[in-house]
């Protein structure tokens, strides 16, 4: 496994090791010590979750205040273009984001932090979206981040308006947070 800072502290884009052939591929998607030697610090995941969406849906900023979760995300079918946010007020890169394309055949995976926001935008036919947390879902910790926000100026790749749930149709300005 490759485990590559990126320009947030304590986000890292993971690549797996994988093994291929006429037959097809194996590879460890998730291996907990050489994890948390990638990433420099213990982690404890409590839940693993999975999402099926369609080209153009947008989801996020999604985040938890208080009981924040940590994600560890991939993507088994299709592509995203996957977001973090760092909205940890203490953060030298609060207010700034990163973008990574995740896909079935790229088999990148993100680890997003506990205290930044994450969406991501399906950018094949489907998507499946799986991810790891740290924490339980507790929908009434839930908020959720304009996908536009001005302020933040995320660079999503559309091809017209993004699909968005009601929740994130009326999700808050990073301003307001």
């Amino acid at each position: 496994m490759k485990a590559t800072a990126l320009a947030i502290q304590d986000v890292f884009l993971i690549e797996p090791l994988v093994f291929g052939d006429e037959r097809g591929f194996f590879f460890e998607s998730f291996n907990h010590a050489k994890f948390e030697q990638a990433i420099g610090r213990q982690v404890k995941f409590v839940q693993d979750n999975h999402s099926k969406s369609a080209r153009g849906v947008l989801r996020g900023l999604h985040y938890q205040d208080p009981q924040p979760q940590g994600k560890l995300v991939r993507v088994t079918q299709g592509e995203v273009f996957d977001v973090a946010v760092d909205i940890r007020q203490d953060s030298p890169t609060f207010g700034q984001w990163v973008g990574e394309v995740l896909s079935a055949d790229n088999k990148k995976q993100l680890w997003i932090p506990e205290g930044l926001a994450h969406g991501f935008l399906v950018l094949s036919d489907t998507a499946e979206f799986l991810y790891k947390t740290t924490d339980y879902y507790a929908p009434e910790f839930d908020h959720c981040i304009r996908w536009d926000d001005p302020t933040l100026a995320i660079s999503w790749p559309l091809d017209g308006e993004p699909a968005l749930s009601l929740k994130d149709q009326n999700g808050h300005l990073f301003s307001e947070i």
